[in-house]
This record gives structure tokens, C-alpha cells and sequence, in this order.
């Protein structure tokens, strides 16, 4: 089925459900457009700023080798996050369909290679960020009730699951309070940044240079780990997509979208390169690969008792994360129920809530899972290397609709070398991987692949037993 036949179906279908719910004289149950410009700055802030910067400053320094070379990594993926933001832009004024990653696979490529995209996110991609963003969570809220003492893990991962089921709940329950939650959340991060950044540039000015000294010693560089060094820098970076996920419910998309996405990626880079600035003032490379928390060790060394409040920050920081990627991604498991690759329970709102309680839940078995299996880095670079070829495809997707469909409107155009830099970029990531981290990349393209009999087993085939149907929708 090609992409006009999909787009007629999908009118068709809308219309017969307009006609239905007329007949009933009911009013048709949907998402309405709640997210404004502040909300939708929110939801990206928000989704970025959560664990990364607060753990991905030691898996840089240890895979770049050096001081210098880990801020030119921050930078260079603030600058590659900005390119892939501004595309992902484009194709959500032209698109204005939500779901993200899927919906722009499906429009390019079509529904085999959007599945296979969407068989990744539910069984390794979605589950193992939402695992790792989690773990940080529990780790940083308990983190002053133990001090000076190490939390114990299965308190860590008990207060993980506790945090995961409660935004899981929340999501259900109200889009508006969502929001309003995640907009209080974004402030709080906000001022954990402030926290931070401000006595360390004041350290820094007083002289306290003695740290950047050397700072790009050949002797320690690792060329063989800058991949592993750009996955940590990109998976702090990453959430800048998820306002793509609900673009059904922005006002005004058109406007709104590029605006926000450009408005959150320039505070977010400017964050993130001041703050790694503070932490080198502060500590030595040394000091920074053995923290176990490294904003927790900067407060101790800076600010005395106040260094207990740091880790309630840097929790409210991961906690608004997760409640922004999930919000997101509840509705890309809506769209594709509602496209007809999911069951359809997943795209049924709830009468009262006006939430899609189904889709926001669907995550929950497979994370609680991946939880309690691998340590957060491992779960980071298997989750990065699936995560940055499919958006890499969704990037090569968008140069392809130039030339497949030059017609169609595009109130916000990128210059092409942008998307041609991100998709180089991103492919040499991924094929780099092959040779750093081989065991993690192999497992998570097995897994990729694995979509491909799974489409033909539960979509291709249309003529299948009325029994097999039943049992897909009660699964």
C-alpha cells in the first residue's frame, strides 16, 4: 500500500467515525490541542535536562581521554542535536501528524520499515531509556536519607519502580496537570543548573584555572572510544524530538514547533557547556571518573551541608524527564494502534480523562524488566546505538520526500546540507560502534531485525483465523 492509498484510507476511516458519532448524537471522544509554546518549551527542556548531564560527564571524559576533549564533545553534540532539531522541524510543519520517529518512517518509507522502527522502541528502545532515566531517579532521591553512606540497590531499584508507577499514573489521569507538573519540573532543573553553573564560574573567574591546564594531552586521547564518547554526549542531549510525538496537539504547529525546538535547544546547549565548565573548575579529571554522582560530589566540595539538597534537584530533574518522554511516547503507541500496527485498545481514549490510558501503560511490563537487568551504562550504548540509526533514517527519509514530493507544503525549510551533515553523522556513529562496544551493537541490531518476521506475522498477513485476531486484541 502506498502513501496516497494509506491517505485516503485514513480520511475515509475519520469520516465514517465522524458520521458514526453524528448518528449517535454523541460528541467524538479525542486528544484537544493543549500544548502552547511555554508547554511545548516545557516538554523538550523538560525531556533533555534530566540524568545526563548529571551522569554522562564521566562516561565522556573516560571514552574522550581528556578535559579539552570532552567539552569539544559537549559542544559538537549541542551543534549535531541543533541540526537534527531543526529537521525534525521541518518534517513536523509539513507532517502534522504526532508519533515522531514512526509517523515520518511510515509517510517516507512506508508501514514495513515504520513497524520495524516501532518494534524497536516497545521491545529494547523505549524500555531502556525509561529504565535509565528511572534508575537515576531512585538513586538521587535516596541519596540524602543514606549520606554519608552508599545507597543499597535494591533500595535504589525499589524507589525506581515506586517512581515509574506514579508517572505512568499521572499520565493517565490528566493532560493538563501533565503539563502543569512538567513546567514546574523545568524550573526546578532550571535552578539546578543555576546552582551549579553560578559558584563554579565564580571559582573560575577568581583564577581557579588549574584543572584546564594540559587539557589536551594526546597522551590519554582515545580515538577507538569517541563513539561511546558522542552516544554519552547525544543521550544527555536527547528529548529534543519528543514535541514531535504530539504534534496533534500543538497550537498552531506550524509556528510553534520550529519556535520551540530552536527557544529549548539554545538554553539547553548553553546549560550543558557552562555547567561541564563549572565541574572542571571544581574537580580534577581524576576526581570526576571515580563520583559515582558527580553534581553531588561538586556541592560537597563547594557548598558544604547545602550539597544534601542537590540530589532532591537532580530526582526532580530525572522525574520531570521521564514524565516528558512519556507524555511523548504514549502517543506514538497511539498512532500506531490507530494506523492498525498495534492492537487497537492502544488508541482508545478514555471518556472522562481524555487520555490514551492504554497507550501510557504499555511500556510499563518490559521496563520494570530491563530494571532489574545490566548496569546504566550498558543499558546506555545498546539503547543509543538503535536509537541513532532509526533516527538517522528518519533524517535520510526527510531529503527523500524532497525529491518524492516537492509539492508539498513546507512552512519551515532546513538548508540541505544540515540533514546531509546529521545522517553522515549519525550512520558513522553507529557503524564506529561496531568496533567499540561490538557485543552491545550486535545485540540491539538482532533485535531490530527481529521486526522483520514479526511484521510478517502479525500484519502481512490479512487473511489470518478470526481466533488469531481475538488473541491479538486481548493481548
Amino acid at each position: 500500500m502506498n502513501g496516497n492509498e494509506r491517505e485516503r484510507e485514513s480520511k475515509a476511516k475519520s469520516e465514517q467515525e465522524k458520521e458514526a458519532w453524528g448518528v449517535m448524537g454523541v460528541e467524538k471522544v479525542g486528544l484537544g490541542k493543549k500544548v502552547t509554546l511555554l508547554r511545548g518549551i516545557s516538554i523538550i527542556i523538560g525531556s533533555v535536562i534530566g540524568a545526563g548531564i548529571f551522569i554522562s560527564p564521566k562516561g565522556i571524559l573516560k571514552n574522550s581521554g581528556s578535559v579539552g576533549m570532552s567539552l569539544i564533545v559537549w559542544l559538537a553534540c549541542g551543534i549535531l542535536s541543533l541540526f537534527g532539531a531543526l529537521c525534525y522541524a521541518e518534517l513536523g510543519t509539513c507532517i502534522k501528524k504526532s508519533g515522531g520517529h514512526y509517523t515520518y518512517i511510515m509517510e517516507a518509507f512506508g508501514p514495513q520499515m515504520a513497524f520495524i522502527r516501532l518494534w524497536a522502541d516497545l521491545v529494547a528502545i523505549r524500555p531502556a531509556a525509561l529504565a535509565v532515566i528511572s534508575l537515576a531517579f531512585g538513586q538521587h532521591i535516596l541519596e540524602p536519607l543514606f549520606m554519608p553512606c552508599g545507597v543499597p540497590l535494591i533500595a535504589v531499584k525499589l524507589a525506581t519502580v515506586i517512581g515509574i508507577t506514579s508517572v505512568m499514573y499521572l499520565n493517565s489521569m490528566s493532560v493538563t496537570w501533565t503539563a502543569k507538573i512538567q513546567i514546574f519540573l523545568t524550573i526546578t532543573k532550571l535552578l539546578a543548573i543555576i546552582i551549579i553553573i553560578v559558584p563554579g564560574m565564580y571559582q573560575l573567574f577568581k583564577g581557579e584555572t588549574g584543572n584546564f591546564e594540559d587539557a589536551f594531552n594526546m597522551n590519554t586521547m582515545q580515538l577507538s572510544g569517541m563513539p561511546l564518547a558522542f552516544y554519552s554526549g547525544m543521550y544527555a542531549y536527547a528529548g529534543w524530538f519528543y514535541l514531535n510525538f504530539v504534534t496533534e496537539e500543538v497550537e498552531n504547529p506550524e509556528r510553534t514547533v520550529p519556535l520551540a525546538i530552536c527557544i529549548s535547544m539554545v538554553i539547553v546547549t548553553c546549560c550543558y557547556v557552562l555547567i561541564n565548565v563549572a565541574y572542571y573548575t571544581v574537580m580534577s579529571a581524576e576526581e570526576l571518573l571515580a563520583s559515582e554522582a558527580v553534581a553531588v560530589t561538586f556541592a560537597e566540595k563547594l557548598m558544604g551541608n547545602f550539597s544534601v539538597a542537590v540530589p532532591v534537584f537532580v530526582a526532580l530533574s530525572c522525574y520531570g524527564s521521564m514524565n516528558g518522554g512519556l507524555f511523548a511516547l504514549s502517543r506514538m503507541f497511539y498512532v500506531a494502534s490507530r494506523e492498525g500496527q498495534l492492537p487497537e485498545v492502544l488508541s482508545m481514549i478514555h471518556v472522562r480523562r481524555h487520555t490514551p490510558l492504554a497507550a501510557v501503560f504499555i511500556l510499563y511490563p518490559m521496563t520494570i524488566f530491563q530494571l532489574f537487568v545490566g548496569d546504566i551504562y550498558s543499558l546506555l550504548n545498546f539503547m543509543s546505538f538503535l536509537r541513532w540509526l532509526f533516527i538517522g533514517v528518519v533524517v535520510m527519509g526527510l531529503i527523500y520526500l524532497r525529491y518524492t514530493k516537492p509539492d508539498l507544503p513546507r512552512p519551515f525549510k532546513v538548508p540541505l546540507f544540515i540533514p546531509v551533515v546529521f545522517c553522515f553523522t549519525c550512520f558513522s556513529m553507529v557503524f564506529l560502534s561496531l568496533y567499540s562496544d561490538p557485543i552491545n551493537t550486535g545485540i540491539g541490531f538482532a533485535i531490530s531485525l527481529t521486526g522483520i518476521p514479526a511484521y510478517y506475522i502479525f500484519l502481512y498477513f490479512n487473511h489470518r483465523p478470526k481466533w488469531f485476531h481475538r488473541a491479538l486484541g486481548n493481548s
